[in-house]
């Protein structure tokens, strides 16, 4: 499968006889099926400028757990060990479904919520397994150990980019519209209170952010977190996780094309 000068098939890539610049090692917002497509078809024109050609890893649904020691190892190292003299950036989709669905959101919240004051006070506290900050140390261990990957693939210079998606809205609106969706479900089942359930969405991105903003310290010109906080309205989302086509476009235009542009990934 490609879409221009974005690739999710190494198959395909190898026909058209070219070679990666950019690896994608993502989620649904790089794979995202339905019309209009991911994150990805918005920013291969973009990068399209400096004639970048852009190959997908990973799929929906995608932990961090899985780039580095699930799933997706496996195709991760070998697109690395392939392209890796040739790149110039990787971009990293991973860690909003490391607490996105049921079974991954519930547990972390705590049995009854109905008397929280504030979005914190429906999480577990502590440090423990199954608490919220259990979660964002190892999502940023399995970041940080495919950052870690790629930088001992690629060529010197390859720089790395992750991302936090926006603030969703928890309306229990999936894929097909009339399921369940992957956030309101649990705030539900844990009775967390309507005027809490999206400041608890909002808790979790801000949680993501910070680990992201973390790693790109740790490693300074080397790895840059975009933030698309606060890009979206609530009409721009076709569901509780996805933004719709002209979504993806106004991220990838306002939050990636200025970092893009100012590290000479595409032009002004």
């Amino acid at each position: 499968m490609k879409f221009e000068n974005v690739y999710w098939d190494s198959q395909w890539l190898a026909n058209d006889n070219k070679s990666a610049s950019i690896l994608a090692i993502g989620d649904s917002w790089f794979w995202y099926p339905f019309p209009g497509g991911s994150l990805l078809n918005a920013l291969g024109p973009i990068v399209a400028t400096r004639e970048h050609t852009l190959l997908a890893f990973g799929n929906n649904g995608a932990e961090a757990f899985d780039y580095v020691d699930g799933v997706y190892r496996t195709q991760v190292e070998t697109g690395l060990r392939m392209h890796g003299a040739g790149l110039s950036a990787v971009f990293i989709s991973g860690g909003g479904n490391d607490f996105a669905g049921y079974n991954d959101l519930r547990p972390l919240l705590n049995l009854d919520c109905s008397a929280a004051a504030d979005a914190p006070g429906c999480f577990k506290p502590g440090n423990a397994a199954g608490t919220i900050d259990a979660l964002m140390q190892r999502t940023q261990l399995e970041l940080d150990r495919l950052i870690a990957k790629v930088f001992a693939a690629a060529r010197a210079g390859t720089e790395v980019f992750l991302h936090n998606y926006d603030y969703a809205y928890p309306t229990g609106k999936g894929i097909f519209g009339g399921d369940s969706g992957w956030l309101e479900p649990a705030l539900d089942d844990a009775r967390v209170p309507a005027g809490l359930q999206r400041p608890c969405v909002i808790y979790l991105i801000d949680r993501l952010t910070a680990v992201i903003d973390t790693l790109a310290a740790k490693y300074p010109n080397r790895v840059f977190a975009i933030d698309s906080r606060n890009t979206l309205a609530q009409a721009d989302w076709a569901n509780e996780l996805h933004p719709k086509p002209a979504g993806f476009q106004r991220i990838a235009q306002q939050r990636w094309r200025p970092v893009l542009v100012s590290r000479g990934l595409a032009t002004a």
